[in-house]
């Protein structure tokens, strides 16, 4: 796992940014994993800013989903579609036709479950996944205690992560689905690369206990341990409880720069 220490989040995404768009430039038709929340969008504005400026051609990306709310209709302005949709594949000037993810409002939510599961892997697989986490550790909809090897399924929300998801349904929880359907946290461990981007001081203690403490699966984040190509970029908040802070600093300011991100 490497850890980069940025000062600020404008800072992050700008880095996360540059590392999807020279994924592009190798791979032009690359699949990448997004989410969503007001953590990752810098990096959807500076992306779409090279792909605005002509540093990078994403006309080929396909984009897929990490979750969807269980029975919000798919056309509702805070489904996860619609905000992918909005923020992400229509910024970059790409169709729903290279967008793909789980469907939410199906009769039969585990066969939905199962069979976006059975899509990653047919589509060639995520080249990168974009990943958040939540202030108990959780990454996507992979609340405390989730199996490492779980695959897509429906999860039902902690009140903690319902009460920070309020502030996207005009502040009431009670707008707030109980329901989710996540890709699994062996799911997400198959993509290639695994970006984890972290904000603000409240994240501090979700990133501390994900990147030095052990592998738990009272800490879904944990996992990341386990993957072979796992970036966490965090702002000097979320990094303020690192023990190994400066062991961080020092061995990306000291990274050979063929390796990149």
């Amino acid at each position: 796992m490497e850890v980069v220490i940025v000062p600020d989040a404008k800072a992050g995404g700008e880095l996360i940014a540059e590392a999807m768009a020279a994924l592009l430039r190798r791979k032009p038709d690359a699949l990448l994993g997004v989410a969503t929340g007001s953590t990752p969008l810098p990096i959807y504005e500076a992306l779409t800013a090279k792909v605005r400026a002509g540093a990078v051609d994403a006309s080929r990306a396909r984009i897929c989903q990490l979750d969807e709310y269980v029975g919000l209709p798919a056309d509702h302005p805070e489904s996860y579609r619609s905000v992918v949709l909005r923020e992400v594949v229509e910024p970059l000037g790409l169709t729903e036709s290279s967008f793909m993810g789980p469907d939410g409002t199906a009769e039969d939510v585990q066969a939905a479950c199962e069979a976006y599961d059975r899509a990653l892997p047919e589509a060639g697989g995520v080249d990168l996944q974009l990943l958040g986490i939540g202030t108990d550790g959780h990454i996507g909809f992979n609340e405390p205690c989730s199996s490492l090897a779980s695959r897509t399924r429906i999860k039902t929300l902690t009140e903690q992560t319902r009460v920070d998801n309020a502030r996207f349904f005009e502040g009431d929880i009670d707008q707030v689905p109980h329901h989710v359907i996540t890709q699994g946290i062996g799911t997400i461990l198959e993509a290639r690369h695994l970006v984890l981007l972290a904000t603000g001081e409240g994240k501090a203690d979700a990133v501390a206990q994900t990147v030095e403490g052990p592998v738990s699966a009272l800490v879904p984040a944990s996992a990341l341990q386990l993957h072979p190509h796992a970036t966490v970029v965090v702002d000097e908040a979320a990094a303020s409880k690192l023990k190994l802070a400066d062991y961080f600093r020092h061995t990306y300011a000291n990274k050979p720069a063929w390796q990149g991100l």
